[in-house]
């Protein structure tokens, strides 16, 4: 599959979907504490977006029943929301993508839920900061193992094992492009980074082992041990000099320490 490279008209449509995103994924942020279902928060993820001139991306695509992706603890990605409360010490991945102007955003972040276990926590921190250190490796000339390459090899540095079977993605027209962005791979691989690359870069690390399970449901992907897992993604644009991050955690930082200080 062609790798589709946008302008930088393209790539300001695919930055306001992308905001969207963060924007609906700070609103599902103020709701998430003990005893919310997962449902609830599709719901408003899925009015919010339609409030503000969007269309959820993920509804109906290949079948799929809902707005968000909503994986808590050791399901990877692809939770369906449902009747599942949200129980004190979980974690619970939130996947939400956009469609507005004719171009797709995607982003997903993994909150704790009431007091989370440290040990927890510090897979959530490294997670975080493998996506932010596959951003920094997402330079304009380099190659595309070389995101893939710095993300595993951070992980694996802390314990943690990467998941094979997901991958990011190109983002733009469709939700899924080429080029394929895994989690793991050579430095130096892969195709050159040219400028209007735009990508989902998005971490799957797991507290213990690698493997993963697909789920009857045909979409939960759990880890095969049942232990942790998280999930954190951005939609950036290749450019000369460090890539332009399309989607945002402002929004959703600020409702989180907002709610500390409540605390």
């Amino acid at each position: 599959m062609a790798i589709y490279y946008k302008t930088k008209e393209e790539v300001e449509l695919v930055r306001k979907s992308s905001l969207l995103v963060g924007k609906t994924l700070a609103e599902v942020a103020k709701l998430i504490r003990p005893g919310v279902t997962t449902a609830g928060l599709d719901k408003v993820a899925e009015e919010f977006i339609l409030d503000n001139g969007g269309v959820p991306s993920f509804k109906g695509y290949n079948g799929y029943p809902a707005t968000l992706c909503v994986s808590v603890n050791s399901v990877v990605v692809h939770g369906i929301p449902g009747t599942y409360e949200l129980q004190d010490g979980d974690i619970v991945s939130v996947d939400c993508g956009v469609f507005m102007n004719g171009f797709h955003g995607d982003s997903a972040y993994t909150f704790p839920v009431g007091a989370v276990n440290p040990e927890i926590l510090d897979l959530l921190k490294v997670t975080k900061e493998c996506l932010h250190r596959g951003i920094e490796a997402a330079v304009f000339g380099k190659r595309l193992g070389d995101i893939s390459y710095t993300i595993q090899e951070y992980a694996e540095s802390k314990g943690y094992s990467v998941v094979r079977e997901l991958v990011g993605h190109g983002v733009g027209k469709n939700l899924h492009e080429a080029p394929e962005v895994p989690n793991f791979g050579k430095r130096g691989s892969g195709p050159v980074l040219q400028e209007g690359l735009v990508i989902a870069i998005e971490p799957m690390i797991n507290l213990g082992k690698k493997a993963v399970k697909t789920e009857r449901d045909g979409w939960t992907i759990r880890t095969l041990d049942n232990r942790p897992s998280a999930h954190f993604e951005h939609t950036i644009a290749v450019q000369p000099g460090k890539a332009d991050v399309l989607s945002t955690f402002e929004y959703i930082e600020a409702v989180l320490n907002k709610k500390e200080l409540v605390n």
